[in-house]
């Protein structure tokens, strides 16, 4: 079992603490191999098998708890043939119990619960969860593997280029590396992962009706990733293909959508005013090899790629991203986390002037401290360019720790191993 360190050894600050450690994520995201790594962790040092309840929703095995008093019956059943001692309570894709928070917080008031739930809805933590237990639980997001992941998970593998391609292709789920890397393998079970989350976790849940139109919302977003639009703009072009849908159903559908954990929402942010713009944002998918496996690969579409890349990247580092806008610029991503702050562009290659006056130029208009790096797949250049904006290949900046570190200290472009 190849350990996702990174969030295992964040989970394992709070085993045994009184907080419900709630893991969210897209499905396939890897949230039940973590769970089993935490399991494996908790067996090992902490507790017997009898202590440690895991009920799979996804599996066959638990059909039968279908509310919140099936739960409760389950899990006391369980822990009463059980030893004495702390009672761990695994639940995967517990929003697929009716009202399961209330069981929850049942087994919550009970001081020898340690309780880990996943859930591949972002509504789970606006239930009652959040309302009866407000600062008793800890989040976890789960996403697709990093690049630096990816090569693990790979083993045995060629140059970093030569494997960022296979990444820029077919992206990070985890069961992708039971599979031979080719078209004919990975695409059809990146489409099954796409059905299976527009299917359980939009349309069914929300019972939508209008699926036709959902598709329509979801193909326009996957076309036009890494450019600014609003519901205003998706209505407009629906009109334009003959499909009337009103913005308030656009919206609801964004909102079910961004839920489902497959698309993230950026917001815009004024650097000179300090707020944020209430209407046009970008949209990310959860993880790039979606859209190529639903649209296919498109050479045309890469910087749109990258920075998909790049922004689910500073997430994983536990940075707040927002799209910067300053005297009608665009800043590609305004990454902030306690008292750290960078403006990041990203692009395919610097290979004209026009692109590097483009990139570089809202850049020099910011007159703060904070470092300003550009990200591209160039791999030559000097470490620093010009009046103090860094360059940095982006297989390098993947393969990095800290991001102080990658906006000081570059070392050049090495993409070949040590």
């Amino acid at each position: 079992m190849i350990l996702r360190r990174e969030y295992l050894e964040k989970i394992k600050t709070f085993i045994d603490g009184p907080m419900i450690k709630v893991i969210t994520g897209i499905r396939r995201s890897g949230k039940s191999y973590l769970l089993k790594q935490i399991i494996q962790e908790i067996k090992t040092t902490r507790a017997s098998e009898s202590q440690i309840c895991f009920i799979n929703k996804e599996s066959l095995d638990f059909d039968d708890i279908q509310n919140y008093k099936d739960l409760n019956n389950y899990v006391k059943e369980f822990f009463a043939k059980g030893s004495s001692g702390k009672k761990y309570l695994f639940i995967d894709e517990i929003q697929d119990i009716h009202e399961w928070e209330k069981a929850i917080r049942s087994f919550f008031a009970e001081d020898d619960f340690d309780i880990y739930i996943t859930g591949s809805n972002a509504n789970l933590l606006a239930s009652e969860l959040a309302t009866y237990l407000s600062g008793r639980y800890i989040e976890f997001s789960v996403y697709p593997l990093s690049f630096k992941e990816f090569l693990e998970f790979r083993g045995e593998h060629g140059s970093f280029e030569d494997e960022f391609k296979l990444y820029l292709r077919y992206g990070g789920f985890p069961a992708l590396h039971l599979l031979p890397m080719n078209d004919e393998a990975i695409f059809p079970s990146l489409k099954a992962i796409y059905n299976t989350v527009v299917l359980k976790d939009i349309i069914s849940r929300n019972k939508i009706r209008d699926v036709a139109l959902l598709e329509k919302i979801i193909l326009f977003i996957m076309d036009n990733q890494g450019s600014i639009f609003s519901a205003n703009s998706i209505a407009k072009y629906l009109k334009s293909q003959q499909i009337k849908a009103g913005v308030d159903t656009i919206q609801n559908y964004l909102k079910y959508i961004e839920a489902s954990f497959l698309l993230n929402k950026v917001r815009r942010y004024d650097l000179k005013g300090k707020r944020h713009f209430e209407m046009k944002e970008k949209y990310f998918l959860a993880d790039h090899g979606i859209r190529n496996a639903i649209l296919g690969f498109r050479e045309t579409d890469i910087s749109g790629t990258l920075e998909n890349i790049v922004y689910l990247e500073l997430l994983r580092r536990g940075y707040t991203v927002d799209i910067g806008e300053l005297d009608a610029g665009e800043i590609d991503f305004v990454a902030t986390k306690a008292e750290q702050k960078i403006y990041i562009q990203v692009c395919f290659q610097l290979n004209s002037q026009e692109t590097i006056e483009r990139e570089f130029k809202p850049l020099l208009k910011i007159n703060d401290h904070y470092p300003k790096l550009i990200i591209s797949s160039d791999q030559f250049f000097t470490a620093k360019d010009s009046h103090g904006v860094d360059r940095i290949n982006i297989i390098n900046f993947l393969l990095e720790r800290t991001i102080v570190t990658w906006a000081t200290e570059i070392p050049g472009c090495d993409t070949e191993r040590h």
